[in-house]
Order: structure tokens, then C-alpha cells, then sequence
């Protein structure tokens, strides 16, 4: 079944729109969720809670892209539960690295950023993805937005742990500057 006959099913509210992406994307978001989260059932129940977060987005938002959409709902589900699990005990994991990583590009903030901000950031970080190579700005989104440890990028890209670090850190400081550019 394609995109569009998926978001039909949620358009008309017919409970096989839940079976059907499940059949189609379950396992794109179940990997999103267990990159994060490395549990198994949390990883599940994310998953689940993506399916309740779609059926209850659609109508009204009718995504371009499906997979997108949905790999976005279970990435903020799955970052959510993250920091309700690590909130009484800190540890490690590789979302926790991935995003401690990050954080030495853009500065925290004990406030909730305004929205103006946030799209500002978001068209910034956009202009410098596509700014990189394509094998840099891969390597780039599975370490920061799917949270893969560098092994299995290193693998999938036939290079060596040692070659993804330096590339990762690259990147992480070409952003660092362009933000400093932006005055962010």
C-alpha cells in the first residue's frame, strides 16, 4: 500500500491505517526508537505511541512524507521517555552521547526557546546540512537525528571508527562556526 492510500485510511478513520503502517514502517520506526532508547520494550511502546500520535494528527496535518513524519513523532516520543528514564539516573547510551556530542554546538537553554528562534536554528542547521558533502551530511543525520553509534555508521559506510570520529567532529565544528556566524 502507498503513502497516500496510508493517509486516506487516517483521513477516513479506518482502524487498518494503524496495521498498515505498521506493515510499512514499523521496523524504520522501532530502529529510531531503539537507537535512543536500547530497550526493547520501550522501543515498542514508542513505536505504539507513534501510531496513536499519527492517528491523532491526521486530519488535519496531511504529510508530504510519511516516513518523515512518522520517524519524527517516534524520534520526539522516543527523546521524551529517554529523559523521563534518565531523569533519576544518569547514564550513558548512545543518545546521551550523540547529543552531549552536540551540545558543544549550540548552547542550552534553561528557557523554552520562542518559536522565531527555534525556525531560525532549524534554517540554519538545514542551510548547513545542505551544505556538506552527501556522505558527510549522512553520516552527520544517523549519528545526530537516528542516534546510531559510530560502529554501525563506520560499517555502513565501509570506514573506520577512527574516520567517522574525525568526520563527526569536523562537521560538529564547521556547524559551531556557522552558528557563531549566525550570532547563535
Amino acid at each position: 500500500m502507498d503513502d497516500n492510500q496510508i493517509i486516506e485510511l487516517y483521513f477516513n478513520r479506518d482502524e487498518s491505517a494503524l496495521s498498515e503502517t505498521d506493515k510499512k514502517y514499523g521496523r524504520y520506526c522501532y530502529s529510531i526508537a531503539y537507537n535512543i532508547l536500547t530497550d526493547h520494550e520501550d522501543s515498542r511502546e514508542s513505536v505504539n505511541d507513534t501510531y496513536l500520535g499519527a492517528w491523532n494528527t491526521m486530519p488535519p496535518k496531511n504529510p508530504p512524507i510519511l516516513s518523515a513524519f512518522l520517524g519524527r513523532i517516534t524520534r520526539n516520543i522516543a527523546l521524551k521517555r529517554y529523559r523521563e528514564k534518565t531523569a533519576v539516573k544518569r547514564g550513558g547510551g548512545a543518545a546521551a552521547v550523540s547529543l552531549d556530542e552536540l551540545s558543544e554546538c549550540i548552547a542550552a537553554s534553561d528557557t523554552v526557546e520562542r518559536e522565531f528562534e527555534s525556525q531560525e536554528l532549524a534554517r540554519i542547521v538545514d542551510s548547513f546540512l545542505r551544505g556538506l558533502p552527501e556522505t558527510e551530511r549522512n553520516v552527520f543525520i544517523r549519528r545526530y537525528w537516528y542516534c546510531d553509534e559510530i560502529s554501525a555508521i563506520a560499517k555502513r559506510y565501509g570506514a573506520t571508527k577512527g574516520k567517522i570520529k574525525m568526520m563527526l567532529l569536523r562537521s560538529r565544528e564547521k556547524l559551531a562556526k556557522e552558528l557563531r556566524k549566525e550570532a547563535f
